[in-house]
């Protein structure tokens, strides 16, 4: 079974995270931060992952640490999850569009965390969260699962429909990554022979 529970506590935050990558959809986001857990819930949804993420942390300065804190967690989940890599496609990538908003997210599970996202945004606000989290989660989720991701806007107005497509394509992306090649379900996708 690829799963992984994680627990992380810091003084400004606590975050829980269970993963199963071969799960059946299912997903319950609590952050407290009422438009990232739509995203969460947005990006999962194109997953066959069974996740919950439940957090708590210190929103009475900003939702900086937790957003952040979730990232980390999240992406240690994923490396637990994965072990050794063996049998996964390793690449995952999706062009997702959302109305006028056009999202490019590309992945390789190499073990080298590395984050280039292009993601210029319009309005540096949607409802309550401030957009800029977006690339603090991304960074973080990159580095503690040693991902290299590129996250490009392609086109998009609305910024709420740019960091949904952002979400979406991710979580397309990630899932064709992590499956798992049948043909090749003993193999370490690297001539390295580890990743």
């Amino acid at each position: 079974m690829r799963t992984a529970v994680i627990e992380r506590e810091t003084k400004e935050t606590k975050v829980f995270v269970s993963l199963n990558l071969d799960g059946s959809g299912t997903y319950s986001n609590k952050t407290g931060v009422g438009f990232f857990d739509h995203m969460l819930d947005v990006c999962l949804k194109q997953t066959p992952f069974d996740v919950e993420i439940n957090a708590e942390g210190d929103l009475q300065v900003d939702a900086h640490h937790t957003v952040e804190d979730v990232g980390i967690a999240l992406g240690k989940a994923l490396t637990e999850a994965l072990g050794d890599c063996r049998g996964i496609n390793r690449y995952g990538f999706f062009i997702l569009p959302m109305d006028e908003a056009l999202v490019l997210t590309s992945i390789d599970i190499s073990g080298r965390g590395y984050l280039a996202y292009d993601v210029p945004l319009h309005a540096q606000k949607v409802g309550d969260f401030d957009t800029e989290l977006s690339l603090e989660f991304f960074t973080a989720l990159a580095r503690c699962a040693n991902l290299t991701l590129h996250i490009k806007e392609l086109a998009g107005v609305n910024t709420h429909h740019i960091l949904e497509g952002v979400f979406k394509s991710f979580g397309r992306a990630l899932a064709m990554a992590v499956a798992i090649d049948p043909a090749k379900k003993d193999v370490i996708p690297s001539t390295k022979g580890v990743l």
